[in-house]
């Protein structure tokens, strides 16, 4: 009986195939946490965020949330309204592909862009205050990366609040 001589090569070449396959699948979850003090910097308001999950760039599959408190006043944005010492918790209602954004929201601050990879996540988040139960009290954009997010405002800026402005925080993100 003479020896199969091919068979090795379709072993090899069906491994080419796999390995592609199983390297896209790599880029698939990512958890993420991160604890943010004092996000600020519109003309009103601070807040103080932490919490983290897990989202998918690829499906933008999310799961995630946290705790959320104002520590002042926010009297614009998406959030105004939000009186010192209230919030409680947040949770996402999507993960976006990107957004445009600013810290301070002044005329003269260059506009900066996240976009949602494996060292960032751009989330759509419902706020919640005690009072206000299960309903959600305010629906906002966030950002949280591992790196900064606006390059024309002096210091590390990774977290950001639409409405409210950034803030450097401890984050921490890794994928499967």
């Amino acid at each position: 009986m003479r020896p199969i001589k091919f068979v090795p090569f379709v072993i090899a070449a069906a491994s080419m195939v796999a390995i592609p396959a199983m390297a896209s699948a790599g880029s698939g979850n990512v958890g993420f946490g991160f604890n943010a003090g004092n996000i600020s910097g519109f003309p009103t308001g601070s807040a103080f965020l932490t919490g983290g999950g897990s989202f998918n760039p690829g499906t933008g599959a999310v799961h995630s949330g946290g705790g959320f408190r104002c520590t002042s006043d926010i009297q614009q944005g998406p959030l105004a309204g939000c009186a010192a010492g209230e919030g409680v918790r947040w949770d996402t209602v999507e993960l976006l592909a990107g957004t445009n954004l600013k810290c301070t929201g002044a005329a003269t601050e260059a506009l900066s862009h996240a976009d949602t990879d494996g060292h960032t996540a751009v989330l759509r988040a419902d706020f919640y205050r005690a009072g206000d139960g299960n309903e959600e009290s305010f629906t906002a954009l966030m950002v949280v990366a591992d790196h900064d997010i606006a390059a024309g405002v002096d210091g590390v800026q990774n977290v950001w609040i639409q409405g409210v402005g950034c803030d450097l925080a401890t984050t921490n993100f890794s994928a499967k």
